[in-house]
């Protein structure tokens, strides 16, 4: 029997970035799911029907750290009150705003957030989502409805997304017991594991979406209850991504030392099996022997810089970690910034003050700075996520971006610059033109195709959210 011919997506790119570096005249193919099925660097620019990107295609870059609430309160906490002010400080201020968050006012923010996300660059996003119920830590009816409502804003936007809901069951360590601003996150492992049954059943995973799991962080989670959330989500799903704050601030590098004995990253590395399923989301804080040990492990270190930089968290030991062949991603986390190559930018710079020294993270000669960033976050960023994305490869997803031949940071220069270029200089608009998810352009001239509604809504959101 004659199997009905399948309709064939396509693109010729005059540069694309592939994972050996720009390539010209680049044939991509894909299939109904999205998924490449023919990368052919040096191929003729073929029929008239075939479409021709407006410029350079490299990969959509990976996000491995959200809080899309936090989207709304970005720029309200640059104030100074009694007292310093803190990452702590911070965080009661980010409390009191959490409790102000809907069902529908969630949406309408990670909506909006998504579109940014998706204008700066940015093709998929690991949420870690801790808001699970009522300001009074009351039930929904629903459990898992906050979680959809961020699964929803993704979908909408056109955004991937690996969902990763939290388990916070303390307020520190010895298990002391939550605050009444905690109340919405706090939840046991089996209830946590059950919210993911019922989230895969009603959203199944497909090419754009994928879930995990995510113990909040050591003084939030009991020993036992981590090994009971790894191990249960393992059992469902092998592969399954494992984000955790970690080491953040050296408050919690010294609680932890003083209720366990070991510094945070030491103590997870022995009594957790970390491994390339893992995400340490920060790890600010850690002497030599934490750095190359957590190299070893394989997994991946999550970086936000632009907001590390804002909590005033510390610089991480970036050199040294990298040198050791350690794995990294960026994310944009409390959404102060979201801008990748802002990130990769501050990133470079704050190693630089602290060295003083440029260039400090290049690791190996005669390779432009910017492309050995952009390699090692794509990577490290797409293991993050447990979705084949970050690469233009044949079997990964058809995410990528089309930079504007015409701007300023790529007009004239040679191509081995243009990645440097475009991470190190900030002038005028972005460069990035058009964005594809999927192969679906959700991009296209620097505007979302759902813009002006998704504004609309969030904005909506907002004035009900400052009332």
């Amino acid at each position: 029997m004659t199997q009905p011919m399948q309709h064939v997506r396509s693109l010729f790119a005059r540069y694309a970035y592939l994972p050996d570096g720009w390539r010209q005249d680049v044939l991509l193919e894909w299939d109904e799911r999205g998924t490449l099925t023919r990368i052919e660097p040096g191929a003729c620019a073929g029929a008239s029907d075939v479409p021709r990107a407006m410029g350079p295609i490299m990969p959509g870059m990976p996000n491995l750290h959200s809080h899309a609430f936090q989207r709304a309160m970005a720029g309200l906490a640059e104030y100074r009150g009694e007292g310093r002010d803190t990452f702590w400080s911070w965080r009661d201020s980010m409390y009191r705003f959490a409790a102000r968050m809907t069902p529908e006012t969630l949406e309408a923010v990670a909506a909006w957030l998504y579109v940014e996300m998706l204008k700066a660059g940015y093709t998929s996003v690991c949420e870690f989502h801790y808001l699970h119920h009522a300001p009074d830590g009351s039930r929904y009816a629903n459990p898992g409805v906050l979680a959809e409502r961020v699964v929803r804003a993704a979908e909408g936007a056109g955004i991937g997304m690996t969902l990763l809901p939290v388990l916070y069951e303390a307020s520190g360590f010895g298990g002391r017991p939550p605050r009444a601003d905690q109340r919405r996150f706090v939840s046991d492992p089996d209830e946590l594991l059950e919210m993911i049954d019922g989230l895969r059943s009603a959203h199944p995973e497909d090419g754009t979406r994928a879930y995990g799991v995510a113990p909040h962080s050591l003084r939030a989670v009991s020993a036992q209850s981590l090994r009971a959330l790894t191990e249960g989500m393992r059992a469902r799903a092998p592969r399954a991504p494992i984000h955790i704050h970690i080491a953040e601030q050296t408050g919690e590098v010294d609680e932890c030392i003083a209720a366990t004995g070991a510094r945070p990253v030491a103590w997870l590395l022995h009594h957790a099996d970390v491994d390339a399923q893992w995400c340490l989301v920060h790890a600010t804080h850690l002497d030599d022997e934490e750095t190359i040990a957590l190299a070893r492990s394989e997994a991946v270190v999550g970086l936000c810089p632009t907001t590390e930089a804002n909590l005033g968290d510390g610089l991480f030991p970036a050199r040294r970690y990298l040198d050791a062949q350690g794995r990294i991603g960026i994310g944009s986390d409390s959404q102060i910034a979201v801008d990748w190559r802002a990130e990769l930018r501050l990133l470079e710079y704050g190693q630089r003050l602290v060295h003083r020294e440029r260039n400090v993270l290049a690791l190996s000669c005669g390779r432009r700075l910017g492309e050995q960033l952009v390699d090692a976050v794509l990577a490290g960023g797409a293991q993050a996520t447990g979705r084949p994305t970050g690469a233009l490869r044949t079997g990964s997803r058809a995410d990528w971006l089309v930079l504007d031949p015409d701007h300023p940071s790529i007009d004239a220069r040679a191509t081995d610059s243009w990645l440097s270029s475009i991470v190190f200089c900030e002038h005028g608009e972005t460069p990035i033109r058009d964005v594809y998810v999927g192969g679906r352009c959700v991009v296209r001239e620097r505007r979302h195709i759902d813009e002006a509604r998704t504004y609309a809504a969030y904005r909506s959101a907002v004035a009900k959210l400052m009332t």
